[in-house]
């Protein structure tokens, strides 16, 4: 089949909320769209939701559908991109974990990669599975219950993972055949393990986001005013509740 038209006819579900890792949805949606798959992205609200680069805000996408009018039914399978706040609100929202459950119990292909197993693992789903993630959250998967190994993919019968931005190309390369249906090569498949098997922890957090961290400029007065007006806000409202509590 060309790959043009590998995912002709598959509809796909791209489920984030503010603050994804824009590589990991901007790059995988592309790739898919142009394999022929039809997606959406569904979030938590309505409108347009802001990715991030690490932590500095980035440009926004279109939100298709929210989670409240969104099936399953709907869909062939799921991709969930990562970032260290996306996944984090959508693992604290029970609709959001109860779509992923839902993919999962039919047994639909779900794919995501660095921070994104978060919400697998809230969901109840990761305990048995053999899985990847990004390397500083190795250990909320075995504690799940999950075999974590230290590799750019890894494929576990209807879900594939992967570590991160480093290994996009590796992922999105596993990515279309996943989810056009194609049974697993040697290359995706990860062997049989147990939670005794799970690669050890890294000794020492990536360089890349270290150095990145370090260069970052200084906020500028626009943001540090933003900060300083929400906290002001959130005080006086809290104020406010308080006297009115002890004038009730």
């Amino acid at each position: 089949m060309a790959v043009g038209h590998q995912l002709k006819g598959r509809r796909i579900a791209v489920l984030a909320a503010d603050g994804f890792e824009k590589v990991e949805l901007t790059v995988p949606v592309a790739a898919l769209r142009a394999a022929g798959a039809g997606v959406d992205i569904i979030s938590l609200r309505p409108g347009r939701i802001r990715g991030v680069n690490l932590h500095e805000p980035a440009s926004r996408v279109k939100v298709d559908r929210t989670l409240s009018d969104a099936s399953v039914d709907d869909y062939d399978a799921l991709l969930i991109p990562g970032g260290f706040i996306n996944p984090d609100l959508l693992r604290q929202s029970a609709p959001a974990r109860e779509f992923v459950r839902g993919f999962d119990a039919g047994g639909k292909p779900i794919a995501t990669l660095c921070h994104g197993p978060w919400l697998l693992t809230s969901a109840g789903l990761a305990s048995g599975r053999r899985m990847t993630s990004w390397p500083g959250v190795r250990d909320d998967m075995v504690n799940a219950g999950a075999t974590w190994l230290d590799q750019a993919v890894v494929r576990d019968r209807n879900w594939l993972t992967s570590r991160g931005p480093q290994d996009m190309v590796p992922f999105v390369s596993a990515l279309l055949p996943f989810f056009a249906g194609q049974p697993p090569t040697a290359e995706t498949a990860a062997a049989p393990a147990t939670a005794a098997d799970s690669s050890p922890q890294r000794d020492a957090p990536p360089q890349v986001v270290l150095g990145a961290m370090k260069w970052l400029p200084r906020p500028s007065f626009r943001a540090v005013a933003l900060v300083g007006a929400l906290a002001a806000f959130y005080v006086a409202r809290n104020h406010h509740k308080a006297a009115r509590g002890l004038t009730g």
